[in-house]
């Protein structure tokens, strides 16, 4: 067992936890932060994205003791302060960017990561950076729309697939 010791969504948590415990169980089991899902265990789907130190990260290829000292955030940690959704999370929901919704924690975690580094992305910067998220539901139009209206561009000239 060892200890970490990291602010999850501006809280700080020390837990115990086994050296194998990956970012994803930590999060969901130990934290109960049930945002971040579980889809592969294989780094394919991107529905486990959080942010680790301001990067994007797949937490289901890192173990919770790596994150030791760090600043992570999750899909819950992206609202505003009042409660009330974040613009990308507004976006999404606003532009239909989710249908079962599986996918989606990881699709905003990656979109905000990507509005950080390019703010006005182009809408193929937009797909080539979403490659590592898998959605089996939308066919990607609408979620592209979503992340280009959260980075406050017009969405009707975006082509359907």
């Amino acid at each position: 067992m060892a200890e970490v010791t990291m602010v999850v969504n501006g809280k700080s948590v020390t837990k115990s936890v086994k050296g194998n415990t990956l970012m994803t169980e930590f999060l969901r089991d130990e934290l109960e932060m049930t945002g971040t899902h579980v889809g592969c265990d294989t780094s394919q789907c991107g529905a486990c994205v959080v942010h680790v130190n301001g990067n994007a990260v797949k937490s289901c290829t890192m173990f919770a003791a790596e994150a030791d000292g760090s600043e992570v955030t999750t899909v819950e940690g992206m609202g505003n302060a009042d409660g009330s959704l974040g613009a990308i999370q507004a976006a999404f929901q606003e532009h239909h960017g989710l249908q079962c919704g599986f996918c989606t924690p990881g699709m905003i975690m990656s979109a905000a990561a990507l509005l950080k580094d390019n703010p006005k992305p182009t809408e193929a910067e937009v797909r080539a950076y979403l490659s590592g998220n898998i959605c089996r539901c939308t066919g990607y139009h609408n979620i592209v729309k979503a992340i280009m209206a959260a980075s406050g561009q017009d969405v009707g000239a975006i082509a359907a697939e």
